[in-house]
């Protein structure tokens, strides 16, 4: 590289690097932010993702597992962290790069993809009998590193990152991510989601954009239930003080909302096959609360996806066989209202119309029938119509992709 044979540390222009690491993210090498189209029917409110996947491991996690690696005094001693997935990843990747010895442990019901590629770096995986999210810090995987690095036989042979306790988990969040998509934005930005997991992302980012403009609204996104299928993700709400993750500053929060897996996988899907953008369930549960502020709210909002759709193949296998299984024909009966209200709740159900669905509305009056079908006919939708003299019409629309 250059006949005089001197070394390149690193060039962001031209993408030459001198070791992996140096492709994490930061300020002077951003992860894309794409505008989404075709899922989002409001022009009023864009919604912006943040696509961590092209971190060099593949996922969000890159950013702070570097941070916590380097910071660590750690001898001879063996790295070890619990994590659903991505965090092991990044951790185990940047220790190969180093030489750092690490085991990672894992609940037993992250996605099979995710224990591969662990095993496939060569790290000692532990699986822990536990649920992706367990209550306390002493059950499951957290459990297994807490003993570890506490218990009188073993505390001098590992030591742990600690991700939900760690600062340095805010603030690679606060001196990266924030001012990433601040200075993307143009500092244009008037919401930022983001899902609680260790709670880093959304505090660090948090605190970076609310400096810069306190009237960015800062949403969180939690499972709707404690037992859920959302790596990497936590509920919140309900939890008593000592079980929330450390360092969550819950200052920055200005709303929580909470989605169910099926909207979070149903979301990801649709995603894929509107805008052709392949992320994961939690970019999914984290998209399905933009696209509810959309329907009410203007401005330009941010939305973190933390990885991409591959790692959660089997996942979205079970859940496809599923959606096959499910009725397709939905009925709506809005013949009591009239025009512009008719006009108003039938777009709001056709919105929310996914590839392969169809639904029926039926209407009281004429002038809704020919307002509804101009709005259909925007969307690329055939409408078919069914009169009926006595009771109004039915109005047949099929999202076929």
């Amino acid at each position: 590289m250059g006949q005089n044979n001197k070394k390149i540390e690193f060039d962001h222009q031209l993408r030459v690097y001198s070791n992996i690491i140096q492709l994490i993210a930061n300020s002077d090498n951003p992860t894309p932010l794409v505008k989404l189209n075709r899922i989002n029917p409001n022009s009023d409110f864009d919604i912006f993702l943040k696509l961590e996947r092209y971190n060099p491991f593949g996922s969000i996690k890159d950013r702070i597992a570097y941070e916590m690696l380097s910071a660590l005094e750690i001898g001879d001693k063996t790295v070890v962290e619990p994590s659903s997935g991505n965090t092991g990843i990044a951790l185990v990747s940047i220790a190969n790069a180093l030489g750092i010895p690490i085991e990672i442990a894992v609940p037993e019901g992250i996605p099979e993809e995710k224990k591969v590629m662990l095993n496939f770096m060569g790290a000692k995986v532990n699986e822990a009998d536990d649920e992706l999210c367990p209550l306390f810090p002493s059950e499951g995987a957290r459990g297994l590193v807490n003993a570890l690095v506490n218990s009188p036989a073993t505390r001098d042979k590992y030591i742990s990152p600690n991700q939900y306790e760690n600062e340095l988990n805010v603030q690679a969040h606060y001196r990266t991510t924030g001012p990433e998509i601040w200075k993307q934005t143009g500092g244009k930005i008037d919401y930022f989601f983001a899902g609680f997991g260790t709670c880093g992302t959304i505090t660090g980012v948090g605190k970076y954009l609310k400096e810069k403009n306190p009237n960015i609204k800062i949403i969180g996104i939690e499972p709707a239930s404690l037992n859920h299928k959302l790596p990497g993700m936590k509920r919140i709400t309900g939890l008593s003080e000592d079980l929330v993750p450390k360092i969550l500053d819950k200052s920055v929060i200005d709303d929580i909302v909470e989605v169910k897996d099926n909207d979070a996988f149903k979301t990801a899907l649709n995603l894929a096959r509107k805008d052709g953008v392949l992320v994961g369930p939690t970019t999914g549960a984290i998209l399905y609360a933009a696209l509810q502020y959309a329907k009410s709210n203007k401005g330009l909002s941010v939305v973190i996806s933390p990885d991409d759709a591959f790692k959660y193949a089997s996942f979205y296998k079970e859940v496809m066989e599923t959606i096959q299984d499910e009725p397709t024909v939905k009925e709506y009966d809005l013949s009591d209202y009239v025009c512009p209200i008719s006009k108003i709740k039938s777009l709001e159900i056709i919105n929310e119309l996914n590839t392969g669905e169809t639904i029926k509305i039926k209407l009281g009056d004429i002038d809704s029938l020919k307002n509804v079908i101009k709005e259909v006919k925007t969307r690329g939708f055939k409408p078919g119509i069914d009169r009926k003299p006595d009771d109004g019409f039915i109005l047949t629309i099929a999202n076929e992709g």
